[in-house]
């Protein structure tokens, strides 16, 4: 994605990569120690300790394989879809969101730069999601993988032919259509709030195509310093 973005970026930067990166990226290594730190096996684990105890929706449905993979990747994405509405709507939570929105540049390193105890909180939803659902194994490492290779996709500033980017957004979120979400205007901020599957935004009535001051217009970060 970094390579991409030097190639065919879609805005030009108004800080330069070591300005940002630095901090951005030092966040990740943050969030990385704290998180195994204090949650050794992290989602993988708890699904394990599920699975092992048999607890879970999944328990009592006799499904094919197949379609408990696919049901546990929708739910979890829908179920990170919801968190991250609250995020916006519950001013304590906005408050360590915000940290991700006060980014003024839009690239891949933006998908990575959270607050700590957000990454907590989002972890400790993700345990509960689990533990109700009791998803198989290796849908839970599925969806870690699409989770964070879907956030650096959708936070790069590369360019999609428009002929790829308006079929593909009916089906994920692309960068045009997540970079909406980083707008400075209030209402373009509380919009587009999925992350891999463009679905719910569209199905709950939060979703926005483009920017009212374009993609090139659009002025990206927070109101208030993060």
């Amino acid at each position: 994605m970094a390579t991409w973005e030097v190639v065919t970026p879609r805005r030009v930067r108004l800080l330069t990569r070591l300005q940002r990166w630095s901090s951005n990226l030092g966040l990740v290594v943050l969030n990385t120690v704290l998180l195994r730190l204090l949650f050794p096996a992290a989602a993988v684990g708890m699904a394990l300790s599920v699975n092992a105890q048999g607890w879970g929706l999944l328990n009592a449905l006799a499904w094919p394989f197949w379609a408990e993979v696919l049901l546990a990747v929708v739910v979890l994405d829908f179920a990170i879809w919801v968190q991250h509405v609250l995020f916006h709507a519950v001013p304590a939570l906005w408050r360590l969101h915000r940290v991700h929105h006060a980014d003024l540049d839009y690239d891949l390193t933006t998908g990575a730069r959270f607050h700590p105890l957000e990454i907590i909180l989002s972890m400790l939803i993700k345990f509960a999601v689990i533990a109700a659902l009791r998803p198989p194994v290796v849908a839970v490492i599925l969806f870690e993988v699409i989770l964070n290779a879907m956030a650096m996709f959708n936070h790069a500033n590369v360019s999609l032919p428009p002929g790829v980017e308006r079929p593909l957004r009916w089906l994920v979120v692309t960068p045009d259509m997540h970079r909406v979400h980083h707008s400075i205007e209030d209402d373009e901020t509380n919009s587009n709030f999925g992350f891999n599957l463009s679905w719910w935004d569209r199905l709950l009535g939060t979703y926005r195509a483009q920017p009212r001051a374009g993609q090139q217009g659009e002025t990206i970060g927070s109101r208030q310093p993060g």
